[in-house]
């Protein structure tokens, strides 16, 4: 999710911490436990400062290793120490229960978003990434900020609003994987050109009643759709490159860096005078019929690399950022 979302859990499960006597009857203790749930809350997105190694060293470890069932564990230990430090014959096993559950929550929201995250890291590298909830959900952003606001007025007790708000999550939850799972699999039937062995990935929007659709041909090449009103409406097709360039730029650290990350990744090339622009792009990520989230290698005639990138941009901000205009 969102770093706003993630905020807004943070608080609400701090509320709901309140479930518990030993917080209910002790403001020190309910102050602890909300400090320790917002900064679990956000913890695991501390590789965010990854950016100021590099983009490639962000895209490869982004919701990593910090989303990791071995990092959850040593967030809450390193989180609930912190808080013994600022606060006094702290109950540690109830603190750290709730620091626990909001760094477990943030990595178990993340799973059902389509940027992904290695949480099962260390018995897994591979990216899980459900395609269920856009990365930012009205209804769950929304329905924190009303029962935040009911608890702050005084108008509801927290221990009576947010077990019924983390309930309503939970069915919504559950619905929407549910939702999911019945137009995925249902695709294939509504689809008029539909060949054997084509498979397909159904990923959320902003807007409930609309999907985006990455169609993966048996070839290998992609078609990109969109789903409203059950009915599919193709607007995009991809054929992915082949040359001794686009295999050469697998090698560079960038690209190698996005290749890691994605299993979607689409290859294009581009002849220049000066050599070749080697161009992959995630085709998860279609806006304004282009392709923003792309890693590029500048190679001279003879496969040498001069520049790189890797990031999200436009074209039009993509020929500034490489030294050779494209």
């Amino acid at each position: 999710m969102d770093s706003g979302t993630h905020l807004v859990i943070g608080f609400g499960l701090a509320g709901l911490a309140h479930i518990d006597p030993i917080v209910a009857t002790n403001p020190m203790i309910a102050t602890a436990v909300l400090i320790g749930t917002v900064v679990g809350s956000q913890a695991p997105d501390l590789d965010t400062l990854l950016r100021f190694k590099s983009n490639a060293s962000y895209i490869k470890n982004h919701r990593g290793r910090s989303h990791s069932i071995p990092a959850v564990l040593i967030w809450t230990v390193l989180i609930t120490f912190i808080l013994t430090l600022l606060f006094d014959s702290l109950p540690i096993a109830h603190v750290g229960m709730w620091v626990f559950i909001a760094v477990a929550f943030h990595v178990f929201t993340d799973l059902f978003n389509t940027y992904g995250t290695q949480a099962f890291r260390p018995f897994t590298e591979k990216w899980i990434a459900w395609n269920i909830i856009h990365i930012f959900d009205p209804f769950i952003f929304l329905s924190h900020i009303v029962a935040i606001f009911l608890w702050s007025v005084q108008l509801v007790q927290p221990e009576v609003i947010f077990p019924i708000l983390y309930g309503c999550l939970a069915v919504y939850y559950i619905w929407r994987s549910w939702h999911h799972h019945q137009l995925e699999t249902g695709l294939y039937q509504k689809d008029p050109i539909y060949e054997q062995g084509d498979s397909y990935t159904l990923i959320p929007t902003f807007n409930l009643n609309f999907w985006q659709i990455v169609k993966r041909k048996k070839d290998g090449q992609f078609v990109l759709g969109e789903y409203k009103n059950s009915r599919i409406k193709w607007v995009d097709e991809v054929a992915c490159a082949v040359h001794p360039a686009i295999e050469i730029s697998k090698q560079h650290n960038d690209i190698a860096s996005f290749l890691y990350f994605t299993s979607f990744a689409c290859s294009d090339l581009r002849s220049h005078d000066w050599g070749y622009e080697v161009r992959w792009a995630d085709v998860r990520y279609r806006h304004r019929k282009q392709y923003p989230f792309v890693a590029v290698l500048l190679l001279d005639n003879e496969l040498n690399p001069i520049d790189s990138y890797v990031g999200w941009v436009s074209d039009t901000r993509l020929e500034k950022k490489l030294r050779v205009n494209t």
